[in-house]
């Protein structure tokens, strides 16, 4: 989607440095003695050895333990943190439209922003720097993540259902979403927190004309779709019955093509992978949403094979509780390897890539992901001083201790477009207790509510 500018195109104003840097780039080089400058604009100017690092009077940060490039979270509701934990022992149906559904009937434009800014905090202390999301109240999402300092594809929830047309029709949905890219841009902002994208909610809740209709209007613009789909069975077998699968129809509706991402897509054939072949649709992997709802897994060793892009996600804190992209990450990794029988089907760097660089790449952002000059200075620093590490000095044990020893309980320190936003693991520019307390008080009132109805 974004092009990377060329280095040093703008005069270099930080450099951070440390004893060694995973940069994700193709080949997973690791970085020893590493040096990652940033310029005026946000942008990575240089990263590499110290000792090919140009002569710079930039402040000079030095840093103990490990850099990488900050995680993309590929499918999320994240102002459903005031939803936590509300029907958590259901199945995907009866939770959606027995309990979060009328719960969700109450929410207001401020309950909105609350549990995104709490949420946007949170990602960002376990290393998480941007994330894709799915939700109403925009303007609302979009002044929370620029108030936590994180980053934001925001497709604004499009959806025909029961209840939901208190929030208009899908025309109006669809049409709102259009003007505001095109009146403001795809990335209306100079840092590029925020991106705006269409978020068709799934082919069961919305009729095929929907479907394709915003399709149309994604691809007119360059901008991601980004939908449910096959995430368990009972959810669209109507759908499946009509079309053979929901892959089928958006096939036959024309809403494939341009940048999709497809959420989830547990229950995929044969066929149905091809046809994501066909289209380059990507897919947000959710593993713990999938197996806390007992939704499935989805296909991913097949779906790498096909060639189709896979990222990771966490889905909504509703439905997986816990935001840590580091655990969706492990999680990834020992469901694939249990389902091929084969402790090899996926290595500890394939499953932080799918977190970093093959995450950015599902969503068409190559300014993202990567530690590479001309990319956004999304920065995570990982303490290394720590029992999970047993010979930071090996690569190959470093990186496996990182993954399945380490994780978000090391992560000091983030940078998003060169801007720290997390320092010694507390965030910056909002108050995180606060935010908690915002969260606390919305879910007070809506238990209250629901209990009163």
């Amino acid at each position: 989607m974004s092009t990377p500018v060329p280095p040093a195109v703008a005069p270099t104003v930080q450099r951070l440095t440390a004893p060694v840097a995973l940069s994700c780039a193709p080949g997973f080089p690791i970085v020893r003695d590493a040096v990652l400058d940033v310029d005026t604009t946000g942008r990575i100017a240089f990263f590499g050895r110290a000792v090919d690092a140009p002569p710079s009077d930039a402040t000079v940060r030095p840093l103990p333990g490990l850099l990488m490039p900050g995680m993309v979270n590929t499918h999320c509701h994240t102002p459903m943190s005031v939803l936590r934990g509300m029907g958590g022992d259901l199945p995907l149906m009866p939770w959606l439209t027995g309990v979060m559904w009328p719960a969700e009937a109450l929410l207001t434009e401020q309950d909105a922003y609350a549990g995104m800014l709490a949420g946007c905090l949170d990602l960002l202390r376990t290393g998480c720097t941007t994330s894709v999301e799915m939700y109403f109240f925009t303007d609302a999402i979009a002044d929370a993540v620029r108030a936590a300092g994180s980053r934001a594809v925001l497709t604004p929830g499009i959806i025909a259902a029961p209840g939901w047309d208190r929030l208009g029709t899908w025309e109006q949905m669809r049409d709102d979403v259009s003007a505001r890219i095109d009146a403001h841009g795809l990335v209306p902002d100079a840092d590029g927190r925020i991106e705006f994208g269409y978020g068709p909610h799934s082919a069961y809740t919305l009729p095929a004309e929907a479907l394709a209709s915003v399709g149309e209007h994604a691809r007119a613009r360059g901008a991601l779709l980004h939908t449910h789909v096959a995430e368990s069975l009972g959810e669209d077998a109507h759908l499946r019955d009509a079309h053979g699968s929901v892959p089928a129809l958006l096939e036959q509706t024309g809403t494939l093509g341009g940048r999709v991402l497809a959420a989830h897509s547990v229950h995929l054939s044969d066929a149905d992978v091809d046809v994501f072949t066909r289209h380059a649709v990507a897919v947000a992997h959710c593993p713990g949403s999938n197996s806390k709802l007992a939704a499935g897994t989805a296909r991913l060793l097949d779906l790498r094979r096909a060639g189709v892009r896979v990222g990771l996600g966490t889905d909504g804190p509703a439905s997986c509780d816990d935001m840590d992209m580091w655990q969706q990450a492990r999680l990834a990794g020992l469901l694939a390897r249990v389902g091929a029988d084969d402790a090899a089907a996926l290595t500890a760097a394939d499953v932080l890539l799918l977190a970093t660089a093959d995450a950015a790449h599902a969503i068409g952002r190559d300014d993202l992901g990567v530690l590479e000059a001309g990319r956004w200075a999304d920065v995570v620093h990982v303490d290394t001083d720590d029992i999970a590490f047993v010979a930071p000095d090996d690569d190959a044990q470093l990186v496996s201790n990182l993954v399945w020893a380490g994780g978000s309980r090391l992560v000091r320190d983030v940078w998003v477009s060169g801007e720290q936003v997390v320092e010694d693991g507390e965030p910056t520019r909002s108050d995180r207790r606060a935010a908690v307390s915002g969260v606390r008080a919305v879910s007070t009132r809506l238990r209250a509510a629901l209990a009163a109805a």
